[in-house]
């Protein structure tokens, strides 16, 4: 194996530490980069594809130039404009032209990325496409602009159907590698989210892994529910356990407690979700079934025994449910908690159940 094979066979070691589960998509997609080509990553939100780029360009020692694609950005954005204060004293010069994103980018001869770029105008890809064909643009009072050796775009991009999308011209496909990035298994999200909890609280969050799956359970559920468009992301399940902890500080609750988790779970996914107008349910009447649902299925599961609450007392009384390794997990900030106050289960509710 030569020099550059061995180059970037440690490049997909390094990335693969960072981004998990994804070796076959880094591997391609390291591949497709080294080669100069032009690539788009496409996948629903949350799978990665901005974390893959930006880890790439660091790791790969490349500069890194991002642009967020939206409705508003038009090709003087994209590529830059004259200063008007200093044209009216120096005329139109190269000295008084301010670089937009693609112009930095191509002087570097970095890596332009393009966030969710099948929202992006038509007029604004036609920018583009003269800049992964010949690497050079024409830029008005400017002139030719030239990509400097290792200029090359990367984009993301959602499903075309999602909100506020449309497919990207054949022009731009025609133009470009594509790496289709889905929802990782939920052995590696629980891995993406455990990694996330470390790295936001700095180890101090010690979530019971019977707890963390159910919230992960959850979540995935928003994702084939019949009467969701879409579902949340990873991200959600890592709002999720925060919320929660926090919360449970808050209410001087364990962590465990329904309500909590309900509630956590209302304020971390609904409005990820995208309800179907067609449902006539509430993305919090979905979102709270779903995990109304998910907690009675735990508590029921004969396996799943380390959410069920305890044995009763001498007195009768029930304490709270308890997930085995709970430790401080049961006690944010190390502070007694007051028992729920009503069943594991919650209260009764008039709640429609989870599709």
């Amino acid at each position: 194996m030569g020099e550059e094979p061995e180059r970037l066979a440690r490049l997909v070691e390094a990335l693969d530490r960072v981004v998990l589960g994804r070796r076959r998509e880094l591997e391609v997609v390291v591949a497709a980069l080294a080669a100069g080509r032009d690539l788009v990553l496409e996948g629903p939100p949350g799978t990665g594809k901005s974390t893959l780029l930006r880890a790439y360009a660091e790791l790969a020692g490349q500069g890194f130039v991002a642009v967020e694609g939206t409705a508003e950005l038009t090709p003087a954005r994209l590529l830059g404009h004259h200063d008007p204060s200093r044209v009216l004293d120096e005329g139109y010069t190269p000295a008084t032209f301010l670089d937009g994103p693609l112009l930095q980018a191509m002087r570097a001869g970095a890596l332009l990325y393009v966030e969710e770029v099948n929202r992006v105008p038509e007029e604004t890809l036609n920018v583009l496409v003269g800049a992964m064909s010949a690497r050079r643009v024409q830029v008005p009072r400017l002139g030719e602009v030239r990509a400097a050796p290792g200029f090359v775009l990367a984009a993301a991009m959602n499903p075309f159907d999602a909100v506020g999308t449309a497919r990207i011209s054949q022009a731009i496909a025609d133009r470009t590698c594509r790496v289709a990035m889905g929802y990782q298994d939920e052995a590696t999200e629980l891995a993406v989210v455990r990694q996330a909890l470390d790295q936001a609280t700095g180890g101090r969050l010690e979530v019971p892994e019977t707890w963390l799956t159910t919230v992960l359970t959850v979540v995935r559920a928003t994702r084939v529910h019949p009467a969701l468009r879409s579902g949340a992301s990873v991200r959600g399940a890592i709002d999720l356990v925060l919320v929660a902890d926090r919360l449970a500080g808050v209410r001087r609750r364990s962590l465990l407690d329904p309500e909590v988790g309900r509630d956590a779970a209302l304020c971390a996914l609904s409005g990820r979700v995208r309800v179907d107008d067609l449902g006539g349910q509430s993305a919090d009447e979905i979102v709270a079934a779903i995990w109304d649902a998910t907690w009675a299925a735990r508590l029921a599961d004969p396996e799943g025994d380390a959410l069920a609450p305890e044995p009763q007392s001498a007195a009768g009384a029930a304490g709270p449910p308890v997930l085995e390794g709970a430790g401080k997990a049961l006690a944010p900030g190390g502070r007694g908690e007051d028992p729920p106050t009503h069943p594991p289960g919650g209260p009764p509710r008039s709640r429609p159940a989870a599709q």
